[in-house]
């Protein structure tokens, strides 16, 4: 579709060369010969480049800028004039226009400065897609749980996401520590700022101070030019401190010192340089008995644990692994250009039994990997990993040990044997309601509810 340009200038001579040159190029091109006119067609209609002469009389060129900015009027605005200096267009630059170009000009001087604002506005709206791509990735709604314990830890982060509190996220490897804190900071209004994730355990110590922090030129020996640190490139967003137990404890005295005057000092300099930003920090580590041994600072634990948020190991909350497997499917589905359906009732009768060390990364890998073997419709139980599937013994069921609420025991022993009476049956539902002793409309209410495809 042809780009429209608005060309604004009081000589018509010029009016009339830059419409024949642009429509020349494709373009479609439209005229005002002043910034009042301008603005009547700008408001009654869109364009994507604004070509306009500073000197005009009513409105002027500059004066035309502000207006747009006040009305919300959008348009890539490109400058020109015959009586302008280096100060004109700076000043031009400085209330909105992309770009200034004096007068005479080469016709090609003009096509060339239009393809590098397009060039521009293409590269702004593909960071806007990616952005708003990235943001709902992450965004609570697309976090699936079924737990009662994760329904209520997401409603936490809705209400403490839009503040500026520390949050310290606890669990296990493989837990998703790190999809919880992008959830807080894309539910958050820092969600336009960048997100920097560290891992704090796979930086030397003699380095990581420099990688959060900066350093100035010639503070050590390869320090050849003044670099930021990972705080300052974060100003405005947030920064996640993934495995925070493992900060020595000279860099904790410096944690806290950001923490109480939100400033930093780059090694080697002086000079205090404020930071604006949001602090998520993880560990699977009990920072409780490294307060108590001293191995970890009492007055920082404190700051950081301002808003504790603990994610369950997946073993606590097996009614999610049905949901999760269906999200791992779709993904890899749309990745690996398959079609599996699902799993098949044995197969997923050994899934919920495992106990997943490894949590949800480790389930999210076995999915991947019984994809790529599956050659049926849906995975079965040869697709699955052996070391998962010769874990499981034939009519035991694995409960939790610190499992002790009959409801959330109930629920699962249900769920495992309507999917073991529909893999008897071979997916008929009247002769498994039959076998389960109950009524055939409960049963399809069951399958519903356990999210069970058969």
């Amino acid at each position: 579709m042809a780009r429209k340009v608005l060309v604004v200038d009081d000589e018509d001579n010029m009016r009339h060369m830059l419409k024949v040159l642009l429509e020349e190029e494709g373009y479609q091109v439209q005229c005002a010969r002043d910034g009042e006119e301008a603005l009547h067609n700008l408001e009654n209609e869109s364009f994507d480049f604004v070509l306009c002469d500073i000197r005009m009389p009513k409105i002027d060129g500059p004066a035309l800028l502000e207006q747009m900015k006040k009305r919300g009027l959008s348009a890539t605005v490109i400058m020109m004039s015959a009586y302008g200096t280096m100060d004109t267009a700076i000043e031009t630059m400085k209330k909105g226009a992309y770009d200034y170009i004096p007068k005479p000009f080469r016709t090609d001087e003009i096509i060339l400065t239009l393809r590098k604002a397009e060039e521009r506005e293409k590269l702004l709206r593909e960071n806007v897609i990616l952005k708003r791509a990235v943001a709902t990735e992450y965004s609570l709604d697309n976090i699936v749980t079924r737990n009662p314990q994760m329904i209520e830890l997401l409603e936490t982060i809705k209400k403490v996401a839009p503040y500026k509190s520390t949050i310290l996220v606890t669990g296990e490897s493989g837990t998703g520590k790190e999809l919880i804190a992008k959830a807080v900071h894309y539910s958050s209004n820092r969600s336009e700022g960048p997100f920097i994730p560290i891992n704090c355990g796979a930086i030397p110590e003699t380095l990581l101070e420099s990688e959060l922090f900066g350093h100035a030129k010639g503070a050590f020996t390869d320090a050849v030019s003044t670099k930021k640190g990972l705080f300052e490139e974060a100003t405005g967003g947030t920064i996640f401190l993934d495995e925070i137990g493992e900060i020595p404890p000279s860099l904790q005295v410096k944690l806290l010192r950001v923490l109480e005057e939100e400033q930093i000092r780059r090694v080697g300099d002086t000079q205090q340089i404020p930071v604006d930003v949001r602090i998520v920090t993880s560990t699977l580590r009990e920072l409780n008995e490294d307060v108590k041994d001293g191995r970890f600072r009492s007055d920082l634990f404190y700051r950081l644990n301002v808003m504790n948020i603990h994610i369950p190991p997946l073993r606590d909350r097996r009614e999610d692994i049905p949901v999760l497997v269906d999200r791992f499917i779709k993904a890899n589905n749309e990745a690996m250009g398959k079609n599996i359906k699902g799993v098949d009732s044995e197969a997923m009768e050994i899934l919920l039994a495992y106990s997943w060390e490894g949590n949800v990364r480790e389930l999210e890998n076995a999915i991947e990997r019984a994809m790529t073997l599956a050659e049926g419709p849906q995975i079965t139980k040869k697709d699955i990993p052996p070391y998962i599937s010769e874990n499981d013994e034939q009519g035991t069921l694995s409960i939790p040990d610190n499992e002790l609420s009959i409801k959330k025991v109930g629920k699962y022993v249900e769920e495992i044997l309507i999917r073991r009476a529909l893999a008897q049956t071979e997916g008929n539902r009247t002769k498994a309601a039959r076998i389960l002793e109950i009524s055939h409309r409960a049963l399809l209410y069951k399958i519903k509810e356990y999210g069970i495809q058969c």
